[in-house]
């Protein structure tokens, strides 16, 4: 008898084959730069909160198409640690959208199977961030299909500052720090590393993020401005990967003659 879930499947593998998306080849951690909602919102004449409010129905569109491709980590670079450099007038207006946004959208996530997670100085946050943070990451119960991962007061230059700390504290002697040891130290030590980075708005660099963990991930750079992202967007940058041999230092795969 088939079952409700493989009909699911079914249809979710029909869906991805039609969009010329192979489903067995989707990567299993992807990670995105949010850029583009000041330019977004000063193209309409409005302050640049007005962009990071609008971002909010990306991210949305975002976690509902990677559930959608199988992709079982999402992270989102949601606030740098540079980012506190920024007007406190846009600063305070970004904390407060973070708490509006965890309280109306963390339940929704939850019973979808999307498990909310944060990496970076979380401790920095203003009070009430963090108590959302951890409200939602315990009310948590069920089946896991996508972690969403919220960067927030990260930087990969504080972490691996941290990491390093972390390996002192341990009194690590200098013929026990291997790659595998760093990659135990950092805030993604139980999550695979992204194979994919995804940054919008048309800039090519990475801004300080993941530095360590992206050191193979393939790079899919989009013009369009992060508040105009949807799931064609994200579609386009899983099919850009599929279409990449991913070699890892190795010779490429030259056809026989």
């Amino acid at each position: 008898m088939t079952t409700p879930q493989a009909h699911s499947d079914e249809a979710r593998e029909r869906v991805l084959r039609a969009a010329g998306i192979d489903p067995n080849r989707v990567p299993e951690h992807v990670a995105v730069i949010m850029d583009g909602n000041g330019r977004w919102a000063k193209r309409r004449g409005e302050a640049r909160v007005f962009g990071h409010a609008h971002g909010v129905e990306s991210v949305r569109a975002t976690v509902e198409a990677a559930r959608e491709c199988g992709v079982r980590h999402l992270t989102l670079y949601a606030f740098s640690t540079e980012n506190w450099n920024r007007p406190k007038e846009e600063v305070d207006a970004l904390m407060d959208l973070l708490v509006q946004s965890l309280v109306r959208e963390t339940r929704e996530l939850a019973s979808k199977g999307v498990r909310l997670r944060t990496i970076g100085d979380v401790s920095s946050l203003p009070k009430a961030c963090q108590n959302e943070l951890i409200r939602a990451q315990e009310d948590f119960t069920g089946e896991v299909h996508l972690d969403l991962i919220l960067a927030l007061s990260y930087s990969a230059k504080w972490e691996m500052v941290e990491a390093i700390r972390g390996m002192m504290q341990d009194g690590l002697r200098q013929d026990e720090i291997l790659p595998s040891t760093i990659d135990k130290y950092l805030q993604t030590a139980d999550l695979p590393d992204p194979e994919l980075m995804i940054r919008t708005s048309g800039e090519h660099r990475i801004s300080n993020f993941m530095l360590w963990q992206l050191a193979y991930a393939e790079f899919h750079f989009t013009s369009v401005l992060w508040p105009d992202f949807r799931r064609e967007h994200f579609f386009e940058a899983i099919r850009d990967f599929q279409n990449r041999e991913r070699r890892f230092g190795a010779v490429p795969n030259l056809p026989q003659t």
